[in-house]
């Protein structure tokens, strides 16, 4: 069983699976053989994956700025600035309805995010103007953001609106439009915005998922002094 269970884990390492992958198909495994075949844990004993931490990769204020200028169509536009000004996810993104913007109380509803929950995030009053015009050209009856057909533009639409703009503004950083969501909350939290309302207007369920913005913040790490800048170092003579 051994011999199995090694055959298996080699396998999906030599194809290169994500972590996620490889859970889901472990899973599978455990279900089929526990389950369905009646085999015990310890003929079949997958022991846990060590889990890794990656940092989010994060643009500046400046690059932000490049970045939303990029966009030829209004509409390109405003689906970045909305994926920034709020920090929705791309799947809370595309199915934005225009009943969603609630003006009044200049709040963004997020119907059913992650989860399944309903939420209530921020309506900056740019994104709102910016969002204004673009109605006023497009006037979509119910989605936000609607395709050719009237229906939702799907995620990997979204993501390359994303990649033409960082392309057309020469950013090398953030690998997909779920960078914008990461800038939203770091820029907050650089801002002064305290952690809990961060994790509020994410909708994470943990404020153990939120924390990791500690450490990538800029005021916190940039203001540190690099311990070669403490040291007294003569130049050499040339």
């Amino acid at each position: 069983m051994g011999a199995l269970r090694t055959k298996m884990i080699e396998e999906m390492r030599l194809r290169n699976f994500s972590p996620r992958t490889q859970e889901s198909y472990v899973s599978g495994m455990k279900f089929f053989y526990h389950q369905i075949m009646g085999w015990n844990e310890r003929d079949l004993f997958i022991p846990p994956r060590k889990r890794t931490w990656v940092l989010p990769e994060v643009l500046s204020p400046t690059e932000v700025e490049r970045l939303l200028e990029a966009p030829v169509k209004l509409r390109d536009r405003c689906l970045l600035m909305t994926a920034y000004a709020a920090g929705l996810r791309v799947s809370e993104l595309v199915r934005l309805k225009v009943s969603d913007i609630d003006s009044s109380r200049m709040m963004v509803r997020v119907e059913q995010g992650k989860g399944r929950k309903d939420r209530y995030t921020i309506l900056s009053p740019r994104l709102l103007s910016e969002l204004r015009t673009y109605w006023k050209q497009h006037r979509s009856p119910t989605w936000l953001f609607p395709n050719a057909k009237g229906n939702p533009i799907s995620i990997d639409y979204a993501q390359r609106i994303y990649n033409l703009a960082k392309q057309k503004a020469g950013i090398q950083k953030g690998k997909g439009i779920h960078t914008m969501r990461h800038c939203f909350a770091t820029h907050l939290l650089e801002a002064g915005v305290d952690l809990c309302t961060i994790k509020t207007l994410l909708g994470h369920n943990s404020l153990q998922s939120t924390q990791r913005y500690l450490q990538i913040r800029q005021q916190r790490l940039g203001s540190t002094v690099s311990p070669l800048d403490l040291l007294n170092l003569r130049r050499p003579s040339l």
